[in-house]
């Protein structure tokens, strides 16, 4: 061996061998790409994402904002070590705010229960965080609602919450910036009957911006009294059309004089009635009808919907009453009237209408005359008139009568 090491070849093989393995050495490493990590074959890398991240501090007396829900760990290692780690997280993330000062700071994230020979990188490395005392305080909570949710019709009127009043706890600076505490009911339908729903608690600065606080309860329950808007009004009768030849319409009237109507208030306050329309001019006889009572415009609902209707009727009856004398009225003194036609004087009258009416009608009941006043001596055709009783209709058998005019002999 000795002579090996003295002969100037050997080590010249020897230096030669070295030479090629440190260069293999110095290209592997260049031909990483910028950026990438040089591990041993041995080792590797491996990042566990949303680590939950614990708080050391007195949770009775003090409120801690600004540390991460969670962070990102970056772990590299011997494989076998690091694949373990990840695989059973049983590494606990932390900051220890045991002994830190009231106000604002700058605290590390840390890590422990991993192995030493793993190298450890939380991202965020760093929180910056406030430290304040922890206050609680009671405020009565305020229901409320959209009044969208209410049906149309129908009236919300204050709502209700149990329990009135909830104990609030955070942050003292946050706690005092508590300006609202609501309860909003939200619907997904319109209601029309009250309701009793659950609703979450929230407490708001006087922008209404929702604070970060703990409420308790922090669901209370909200009854809504909801009720119908709604006044009785009359019914009114239309009538439409005019009845048959001969037949008279005595009465029309309602079963039901009045119903009830759901409307918004200032829609209620401009309804004095609603109303039913009654066809006469196809009704030959009593009848029943049940017909729809017509609402207007913003009126939800109309209760009863449907009205019964009498229809009270007279069919018209004819007939003659003849022997009715014509009177003359204007006959100067010394002329005399003589009738050529009717030669008696006497005219038939054709009347109609109510049965009970024309049964019971004599001659009595009309008055015929014809005025001579502005006639001179001769033959003349005059126009005869008819005074008669109301509600019936007649007709003269001629509507002239042909008279002579003459001198009284002396």
């Amino acid at each position: 061996m000795d002579r090996w090491m003295d002969n100037p070849w050997f080590i010249r093989v020897v230096a030669l061998v070295l030479a090629v393995l440190l260069f293999g050495s110095v290209s592997t490493n260049d031909s990483n790409k910028p950026g990438d990590v040089y591990v041993p074959s041995d080792e590797t890398v491996e990042t566990v994402k949303d680590v939950p991240v614990k708080r050391i501090y007195d949770t009775d007396t003090l409120v801690v904002s600004g540390v991460p829900e969670t962070v990102t760990v970056t772990l590299q290692g011997p494989k076998n070590l690091v694949q373990q780690a990840k695989t059973l997280r049983n590494f606990e993330v932390f900051v220890d705010l045991t002994n830190a000062d009231m106000g604002d700071q700058r605290v590390p994230i840390t890590i422990k229960d991993v192995s030493e020979r793993i190298t450890v990188t939380i991202d965020p490395g760093y929180a910056n965080i406030s430290i304040q005392e922890k206050v609680t305080k009671e405020f009565s909570v305020e229901p409320e609602f959209s009044e969208s949710i209410v049906e149309s019709g129908y009236i919300a009127e204050q709502p209700t919450v149990k329990p009135n009043k909830v104990q609030i706890t955070g942050a003292k600076d946050v706690v005092d910036r508590i300006t609202y505490v609501k309860a909003t009911v939200n619907s997904s339908g319109k209601i029309t009957d009250t309701i009793t729903r659950e609703a979450s608690v929230l407490a708001l600065d006087k922008d209404m911006n929702k604070l970060d606080v703990i409420v308790e309860p922090a669901v209370v329950d909200v009854t809504i009294p909801v009720k119908s808007s709604s006044k009785k009004v009359p019914i009114d009768i239309v009538r439409k059309g005019n009845p048959p030849s001969g037949v008279t319409i005595d009465s029309i009237t309602l079963e039901t004089k009045e119903t009830e109507i759901l409307a918004a208030p200032d829609v209620l306050e401009k309804v004095e009635g609603v109303r039913v329309e009654v066809d006469v001019s196809k009704i030959n006889e009593d009848t029943e009808l049940t017909l729809p009572v017509i609402i207007g415009e913003g009126i939800v609902e109309v209760t009863p919907k449907l009205v019964k209707v009498n229809v009270n009727v007279t069919k018209d009856s004819e007939r003659t009453i003849s022997k009715v004398p014509i009177g003359v009225n204007g006959i100067e003194a010394g002329y005399e009237l003589a009738f050529l036609d009717p030669t008696d004087g006497e005219t038939k009258l054709t009347v109609s209408g109510p049965n009970d009416l024309i049964s019971a009608l004599t001659v009595e009941d009309f008055q015929v005359l014809i005025d001579v006043s502005t006639l001179k001596e001769g033959t003349h055709e005059v126009d005869i008139k008819v005074t008669a009783p109301q509600n019936i209709t007649w007709k003269l058998a001629k509507e002239k009568a042909s008279i002579s005019i003459a001198k009284k002999e002396a």
